[in-house]
């Protein structure tokens, strides 16, 4: 059996547009976070932002429960993510899906 690939952006880059090299929950992608994330598909749940605010909170509602939930990136995705745009989180690894973009969150 061949498994399909699919193209996948990791979100690396702080404000300054240097690299991140810090690796706790809201910053830079590990390798190793993203493998495990996308080699564990039962960790994922879909959900449609809130909202998306300046400090990098992101207010997301689950699809399934309707429960509410946030998590923190670095960087403020006001120019990536919009009400109502479709995402998906790995409540796991703390990994937020937007489209083919994937990036290392705090989950609060």
């Amino acid at each position: 059996m061949r498994r399909a690939e699919q193209q996948q952006n990791v979100i690396g880059t702080c404000d300054h547009g240097m690299l991140c090299v810090d690796d706790r929950p809201g910053h830079a992608m590990t390798l190793l976070r993203l493998r495990l994330a996308s080699s564990t598909p039962r960790g994922w749940v879909d959900a449609v932002a809130v909202e998306a605010g300046e400090g990098g909170w992101v207010q997301l509602r689950l699809w399934d429960t309707g429960e509410e939930r946030w998590v923190w990136h670095h960087a403020a995705l006001t120019g990536s993510l919009e009400a109502g745009d479709p995402v998906a989180l790995h409540e796991a690894y703390s990994v937020l899906a937007i489209g083919s973009d994937r990036l290392n969150v705090a989950q609060l």
